[in-house]
């Protein structure tokens, strides 16, 4: 009995020991650090989440277990026409750039040749002068023909500047830029506000054409006439068949009115008689004077050539070598430096300006389809905004004009209050 309790004993004590060993190495082990892994988000729970970011709780409610290749592709709600307007809109992008470019470049055309072509001038004529101080032998060579290649080489000069008008070729550019700008805000107007058809789309198309026709980039072959024989306006928009003018004068769908039509009509009148007919008047004088210098810088820088081959042969060749050349500088500078050329492309735009306004009113006022047609009162207001009035301002000068034509005077006041 007594070894029977020792062995159990023996036995207990074993396995507490055993047990508490096995509890302390358990204790004992250290921990591993836990690693948090990312879990991938679905597509699905991250335009939720951009939903909630931007502010927009009324999402659509979407399906957990739904996979990405299950999603329905979200359709574009570009149209054709929308995408095709859109192609317009960059193109004409591109070209106020180019316009702009070309511009700042031709107007640095006409400062270089300008200066280079006085200082040829002015030290051709003083060569000249020089070898008609006493100079004989060598020296008077050297000084003759040198002032003779002088002026010779200005005459060429002078012949190609005269015929490309720098000043003007930079004007052309400028209303292009500025035409092309207008044209941009069009499309862009038409994006915003609604849809656009395929009549949008061949509108601006036959508009962008239209500016490139009137506008042209290059020199050769396409550049406008800088001398024709008579003064024409600019043409920069397309030319399109007015439809048939209504007979009756009532309240159509745009708000166009009997009234609002003789109103028009009126002011159509004044600008012809006025305002288009006074920046005629001018652009053809100017046209007659451009011409006259154009012709004269190279006239007198030639004969100044001509004067300084025979210097040394008597007093009259130096006389007219240096007279000469004085001259074809200062004909020279009244020409390019006051931008004649320049003046010629304000006076032909603004009178091409003018009669944009007559036809396009004319057009408003004969369209049948008064669906597609300006409302009336914006229409009104598009008009006096062109011609720089109040709608006021507009209505006095046509009730001028009605009374002028009662009374058989002429209105004195011109349409336009911007040029």
């Amino acid at each position: 009995m007594a070894s029977f309790q020792a062995s159990s004993f023996l036995f207990s004590s074993s396995c507490s020991c055993s047990c508490s060993t096995r509890i302390n190495a358990a204790v004992s082990v250290p921990k591993l650090p836990r690693f948090l892994l990312p879990v991938p988000r679905t597509p699905l729970r991250f335009v939720e989440e951009l939903n909630l970011r931007h502010g927009h709780t009324s999402t659509v409610p979407l399906l957990e277990n739904t996979r990405p290749d299950q999603c329905e592709p979200i359709e574009s709600k570009t149209t054709a026409a929308a995408a095709k307007l859109y192609a317009i809109l960059e193109a004409v992008s591109d070209r106020v750039e180019m316009h702009k470019n070309i511009g700042e470049q031709r107007d640095n055309w006409n400062k270089l040749l300008l200066n280079s072509i006085n200082m040829i001038t002015l030290t051709a004529a003083t060569m000249a002068g020089v070898a008609s101080a006493g100079t004989v032998g060598a020296p008077l060579l050297a000084l003759q023909i040198s002032s003779t290649l002088l002026f010779s080489a200005a005459t060429g000069m002078l012949l190609i500047m005269n015929k490309i008008q720098p000043s003007q070729l930079a004007e052309e550019q400028r209303n292009a830029t500025r035409l092309f700008k207008q044209l941009y805000s069009q499309i862009r107007t038409t994006l915003a506000l609604r849809d656009p058809t395929a009549l949008d789309v061949k509108d601006a198309m036959e508009k962008t054409l239209a500016l490139d026709k009137a506008y042209p980039l290059p020199l050769l072959g396409k550049m406008i006439e800088k001398f024709p024989e008579n003064f024409e306006p600019a043409v920069w928009w397309p030319k399109t068949q007015g439809s048939p003018r209504k007979q009756h004068k009532t309240q159509g769908k745009n708000g166009c009115s009997g009234d609002l039509e003789e109103e028009m009509r009126e002011v159509i009148e004044v600008i012809k008689r006025k305002d288009s007919e006074d920046y005629m008047r001018l652009g053809n004088l100017a046209l007659k004077v451009n011409k006259i210098l154009a012709i004269s810088g190279p006239l007198l820088t030639g004969i100044a050539a001509a004067g300084s081959a025979f210097v040394g042969h008597g007093s009259w060749a130096a006389i007219v070598a240096v007279t000469a050349g004085a001259l074809a500088s200062t004909v020279n500078t009244f020409e390019h430096g006051g931008q004649i050329g320049m003046v010629v492309e304000m006076y032909r735009n603004c009178a091409g300006f003018f009669t944009l306004m007559e036809e396009s009113i004319e057009t408003s006022i004969q369209q049948r389809d008064f669906e597609k047609s300006e409302d009336g009162e914006t229409f009104e207001m598009n008009v006096a905004l062109k011609l720089g009035r109040s709608l006021s301002q507009l209505r006095d000068l046509a009730r001028k004009s009605s009374s002028s034509h009662a009374d058989g005077n002429t209105i004195d006041e011109f349409a336009s209050k911007l040029f």
